[in-house]
């Protein structure tokens, strides 16, 4: 795991010797012909979503570390500061922590069946990440983990108060065609859920 980080994060570094912009961008940026594998997910997912491409980066690494390892172990969770990505035989739940100083309560369900699946999150109270909303977590479900990456920062931005709960979630609709399965947000003791997010109390 810790060879297959470190080349991702040597190709990372290389490209933003570059390239000086896809480190600092908030918006999406295009990149060269020939970029590495890395590079063009998250710059596609940033694309997607309309956010800068290092909004993608743990979800992305979460994602190919997985896959790279499939054939050493048909059961893999690869988590990178609240950003995951699994595959998985069997049953899981992943558990919700918008509160990291309370209890953990709530978790979303996963079926033998929904592998390989990312979660990935974004927070503005949680964590050292920008956002420009506040709320206390967004969740988002996808196949990719850049997508998932990507959305959960885009939709975390929109989510400024209990009162955008329904905005987010109307948002978070219109993003299915783009490889969205399902959100969670939160904010406050509110939550909103679409999609194929199947809660389950811990």
């Amino acid at each position: 795991v810790l060879d297959i980080v470190r080349t991702l994060r040597g190709q990372l570094k290389a490209h933003i010797d570059l390239q000086p912009e896809f480190l600092t961008s908030l918006t999406p940026v295009k990149v060269r012909a020939g970029s590495t594998d890395i590079v063009r997910r998250m710059a596609d997912a940033a694309t997607s979503f309309s956010v800068g491409p290092m909004a993608a980066v743990a979800g992305t690494i979460a994602h190919i570390v997985a896959d790279t390892l499939r054939d050493r172990s048909p059961n893999i969770l690869v988590e990178n500061g609240g950003d995951l990505f699994m595959h998985s035989t069997r049953e899981r739940v992943v558990g919700l922590l918008p509160f990291p100083d309370q209890a953990m309560t709530l978790g979303l369900g996963l079926a033998s069946d929904d592998f390989p699946c990312s979660l990935c999150s974004s927070s503005a109270t949680i964590g050292h990440s920008l956002s420009f909303g506040r709320g206390d977590l967004v969740v988002v479900r996808s196949r990719s983990g850049a997508l998932a990456d990507a959305a959960a920062t885009a939709l975390a931005n929109l989510l400024k108060g209990k009162k955008d709960l329904c905005s987010v979630l109307e948002s978070a609709k219109r993003l299915k065609t783009k490889g969205i399965q399902g959100v969670f947000a939160q904010c406050g003791e509110d939550i909103g859920i679409w999609g194929e997010m199947e809660l389950v109390e811990l």
